[in-house]
This record gives C-alpha cells, sequence and structure tokens, in this order.
C-alpha cells in the first residue's frame, strides 16, 4: 500500500492552559520545517478547554476551540492530552486510545494510577502512547528507557524530579531562607502552585518515581507502590547542619530492583556535595541512571516550565507522526515482569536524626544506650548545635543532639527513635533524614 505524502495528520489538542498553549505555538509557529521533518504535515484540527473565551493567544485560530473535549479526542491522528488528574483525562485517553488514535501526554498523575492499562491498550489497538514530558520536563529520559537502552539492564535510578522542592531547598542552602520564605518566593516566581502540597508532600514526585520503576524494570509499580516523605521537616538546623559536613540536602526520587523485589520511593536525602546532583541548582531537574553494562548516565535540563515541557510534547509528536507518515508504530511497552514491591526494610541506609533534649549530665549516654539497645551503631555525634530557647520550667537551655547512624533498616530505626522520645529529656518531634552514600 502507497503511503500517502501530501495528506495531513490530525493533532488534536486537549487543554490550553500555560504548556497546552506552547505546545500549539511550537506546532504553528515550525509548521513547515515539522512538515520536513516528518514527511507529512501537521494538522492542528481542534482545541479543547473549559472556556474558550480565556484563551486569548494569536497562534490558536479561535475557530479551532471548542468544550467538547470528547469529540477532539476521538477524531484525530494523534491526541496531545495537557488536562492534568486522573478524572476526566482518563476517560479522553482511553476513548481515543480505543479509536485507533496514538496518544501524547504529560500527565504523570495518570500514568502513575493508570499507565501499564493504557500502554496495553495502546498495543491492542495498533497505537501508540509517548509521554517524555511525564518525567523531568524537557529532559530525555522516557525514551531512553524505552529505547536506547533496551539491550541493557537498569539496576537503579535516583534523581531530583521536582523543580520547586529543589529551588526550595537550593534558597535555604545558599541564601540561609527559612523554608516558608523559601517557598513564599517559589510561588511568586511561579515555581510552586498556590497549593504546593502535591510538590513540597513529595506526591509529584512519587507519580515520577512510579512510571521510573514500570519503565526502568518492565513490572507494574503503581503510585500506591511508592513510599512517600516530602520536604516540610526540613529547617535552618537540617540545612547548617549539612553544610558542616559538606553536603547538602535534596528531594530524591529512588528506584531500585533487588532480589527482595522492585523498590520506589521518594525522601530527602543528605548528598555529598561532589556528588553530580549536589550540583543540580535552582528549578532544573537531573536523574542519575546505573545500568548494568552502560554503567552510569546523567540526564540534566530545565524539569518544568511552559516552552521547556511543550519541546518535550511536541518531540513526542513528530516521533508518532513520523510513524504514521512511515506506516510503522513505536516500540510497545511490555510489562513482562511480575516482581513484587520489595519491604521496607529489605534497603539499609544510613540516617542523620535531630533531637532536641534538655541538657544535663548523661543525656547522651542515656539517647546512646537506647540506640545500641535496638543494634543501631552509632558513627558520629553532634552536640555542637546552635542551642535554641530556655525551656520553660527548665533552668538550663534546650540543645540539639545530631546522631548519624551506620547502615540500617527504616523499621529498625523508627522503633528505635520511638523508644528514644519515651526519655523525659527529649523533647519534640526529630528531624530525620537519610544519608546517600
Amino acid at each position: 500500500m502507497a503511503l500517502q505524502t501530501d495528506q495531513p495528520i490530525r493533532v488534536g489538542l486537549l487543554g490550553a492552559g500555560t504548556v497546552g498553549s506552547q505546545t500549539a505555538r511550537l506546532i504553528v509557529d515550525q509548521s513547515e520545517e515539522l512538515a520536513l521533518r516528518i514527511g507529512r504535515p501537521l494538522e492542528l484540527t481542534g482545541v479543547a478547554c473549559l472556556d474558550p473565551a480565556e484563551v486569548t493567544v494569536p497562534w490558536i485560530d479561535k475557530a479551532l476551540l471548542t468544550t467538547d473535549t470528547m469529540a477532539v479526542a476521538t477524531s484525530n491522528d494523534i491526541v496531545i492530552e495537557l488536562i492534568g488528574g486522573t478524572g476526566a483525562a482518563y476517560t479522553f485517553v482511553k476513548a481515543a486510545l480505543e479509536k485507533g488514535a496514538s496518544v501524547v501526554t504529560a500527565n504523570k498523575a495518570l500514568l502513575a494510577k493508570y499507565g501499564p492499562e493504557l500502554y496495553e491498550l495502546a498495543e491492542k489497538n495498533n497505537a501508540d502512547i509517548y509521554f517524555e514530558a511525564a518525567v523531568g520536563g524537557a529532559i530525555p529520559i522516557l525514551r531512553p528507557l524505552r529505547e536506547s537502552l533496551a539491550g541493557d539492564q537498569v539496576e537503579h535510578m535516583l534523581g531530583i524530579v521536582n523543580g520547586t522542592t529543589n529551588y526550595i531547598l537550593d534558597e535555604m542552602t545558599t541564601k540561609g531562607l527559612d523554608f516558608d520564605v523559601a517557598l513564599r518566593q517559589a510561588q511568586e516566581k511561579g515555581y510552586a502552585e498556590a497549593d504546593p502540597t502535591g510538590d513540597i508532600e513529595g506526591y509529584d514526585a512519587a507519580n515520577k518515581a512510579a512510571i521510573l520503576a514500570t519503565l526502568g524494570f518492565h513490572t507494574k509499580v503503581g503510585i500506591d507502590d511508592v513510599t512517600v516523605e516530602g520536604i516540610t521537616h526540613i529547617d535552618a538546623a537540617d540545612i547548617a547542619a549539612a553544610k558542616a559536613e559538606h553536603k547538602v540536602i535534596k528531594l530524591l526520587a529512588v528506584v531500585g530492583r533487588t532480589e527482595e523485589g522492585v523498590s520506589a520511593r521518594v525522601y530527602p536525602a543528605l548528598i555529598s556535595d561532589e556528588h553530580p546532583l549536589a550540583s543540580v541548582r535552582g528549578s532544573f531537574n537531573a536523574i542519575f541512571l546505573h545500568a548494568k553494562y552502560a554503567d552510569d548516565l546523567m540526564f540534566y535540563g530545565r524539569g518544568a516550565g511552559g516552552a521547556p515541557t511543550a519541546s518535550a510534547v511536541v518531540g513526542d509528536v513528530v516521533t508518532e507522526a513520523r510513524h504514521i507518515a512511515q506506516g510503522t508504530r513505536g516500540p510497545a511497552i511490555r510489562m513482562y515482569n511480575d516482581f513484587p514491591i520489595a519491604p521496607l526494610d529489605a534497603a539499609k541506609a544510613a540516617f542523620a536524626v535531630r533531637f532536641v533534649i534538655l541538657d544535663s549530665p548523661g543525656v547522651l549516654a542515656k539517647v546512646a544506650s537506647v540506640f545500641a539497645a535496638h543494634g543501631v551503631s552509632i558513627n558520629g555525634v553532634n552536640q555542637d548545635l546552635k542551642p535554641t530557647q530556655v525551656a520553660p520550667g527548665y533552668d538550663g537551655e534546650r540543645q540539639q543532639l545530631r546522631i548519624v547512624t551506620h547502615l540500617t533498616d527504616e523499621t529498625t530505626l523508627r522503633a528505635t527513635i520511638d523508644d528514644v522520645l519515651k526519655l523525659d529529656c527529649v523533647i519534640g518531634e526529630p528531624s530525620i533524614v537519610r544519608v546517600l552514600d
């Protein structure tokens, strides 16, 4: 069957927000060059949005705007989903794939919840689904996992995949800002939403961890399989202690495969200031990957923003349009493994735990004895931290006691801390940060 070289490839866009409008701009402004790259022209046939009157960018033809999202989702060769969320987006993406249309999306929450189902649906209907922009914005990481490393075995990945939290921690480290001030500044610059919960509590990074684990290990890992810890408990004292040890604190997404199964976690961690991820500043993202044969790889770039994210989206559109123009399909995403989710205590780590204590003779010995009773070895102690205010009803000052452990599992550590908090000389909630080797 001869391939048509002049008939446009029909593209429908769902969502005309920050990323959606920039995606439309790239498609419209670069139409001639994209047609040369693809071998056929792209035609933007419809742009679905909640209120067409609010879309005022000049490069989107008013005649293309519609509130009939389902019509756009079911009448095109390629459907770009930039609505977000897991409700309506799931309905429209599923409808598009069932019609045989290929889908390009940046929706990490959708893929973390329904990814394997949608990958299977795409293959069943002879369609493709691409989602490079769902993890790391403009950074090319997912296609290397799907294609470039298809002949290798990915063993683990860790990375900074949320620009908001990285900006906040970076400002706290380099400028000495308190958490609340850094967060407010991130919101003013547009790096954080008015409700930043998804970012600062680690949920956004958790969605991305689930996607990375699923693709990297060819097994189903959903958002509910990811253990999550945010950065709201990190304060100036944690930052100061890290700097004194030539370390920085970063919120990391960490996925790995061991004999116990696959783990996917998000947590703040202390890393050496010589580690490649330590130099990732501001709202940038970076992902560090170790493969059995390729060894260490690092992917770095803009992790968010309208134009950078749109660049990744349109890159996926061009890839799929080339497949359509050539009468082919991209590689299917197959979940041929059925690895269990590793238990929480499967992996061991070192931890830095900072307690607030009522300073008096023998306090350190009491705390250390609890650690010893649980078999948790202490690697270092620092009691020379900035004292806090005088405690009510107590003649001395409240002090900070920081203990760094040798390797232990998290379950044992938590049990140890629970017993330490029963001591009369320990008050308040401790700060717990992993130490990454």
